[in-house]
């Protein structure tokens, strides 16, 4: 049991029409715990990140966070969003802004800081992803990698209690994931909450406290990554490391 619960989620369901997307979903995340969710497509891993949040509204269950349940919308659902971040597998930067621009721009609208306030602290984050010297550019002038790591300051920025990652480096090119994943790793080692929808199963086995392993809608094993990798319980788990280790 995680000791200072932070995220809650209990009983969780969730329908799109006919298919059930999360059966019973119980799960809890603990101050400054690192929690990697893997498991094959469509087993509704992304669709947890995303209940998180409010994304996707659930038809059962709770969600707790922080000791507070989700909020269902108007100003208390955007301060929700406001303690809990999110980097999406897309950036979703705005192209017309400036990277500095990017960064600031929530904390202006919705911590309703001044702007040269927001700004310096844009700049220590962009300094912390490695990217302070690319401050005065669009995302159009940056690699995959570097405005995913634009997306992660900019989440940062607004001081989340937590920050969930939907798959954030399975849009990227295969020389771009490491210098994303390495400022996730440092995130990991400054003591940030995450939750992690991710297919690299390094970053899984290196940064994570827990492996939670999705199937069919369901949490089937929830462990610590080194006793899920070297002896998976279930038939499900088994099948789905053999298909992928072997590449």
């Amino acid at each position: 049991m995680a000791v200072d619960p932070l995220i809650e989620l209990r009983n969780v369901n969730k329908h799109y029409g006919q298919l059930h997307v999360l059966r019973d979903i119980d799960l809890i995340v603990g101050r400054g715990e690192v929690v990697v969710v893997i498991g094959p497509s469509g087993s509704g891993k992304s669709t947890l990140c995303r209940t998180i949040n409010r994304l996707e509204t659930v038809e059962s269950g709770t969600i707790v966070l922080d000791g507070q349940p989700l909020p269902q919308e108007g100003k208390a659902l955007a301060r929700l969003r406001a303690e809990v971040g999110m980097v999406f597998q897309s950036f979703n930067l705005f192209a017309h802004k400036t990277v500095l621009q990017n960064v600031s721009l929530a904390q202006i609208k919705v911590r309703r800081r001044k702007r040269d306030e927001a700004d310096q602290r844009s700049r220590e984050l962009l300094d912390r992803v490695g990217l302070s010297a690319h401050a005065g550019k669009y995302p159009a002038q940056l690699s995959g990698g570097q405005q995913q790591r634009v997306a992660i300051a900019r989440a940062l920025a607004m001081e989340p209690k937590a920050l969930l990652f939907d798959e954030p480096t399975s849009a990227l090119d295969p020389e771009m994931i490491n210098e994303v994943l390495e400022v996730m790793r440092q995130l990991a080692r400054d003591g940030m909450t995450m939750i992690v929808v991710t297919h690299e199963m390094g970053f899984a086995r290196s940064a994570a406290n827990r492996v939670v392993f999705m199937a069919d809608g369901r949490i089937v094993e929830d462990r610590a990554p080194e006793e899920f990798f070297t002896n998976p319980r279930s038939e499900r788990a088994k099948d789905f490391l053999s298909k992928i280790l072997k590449h």
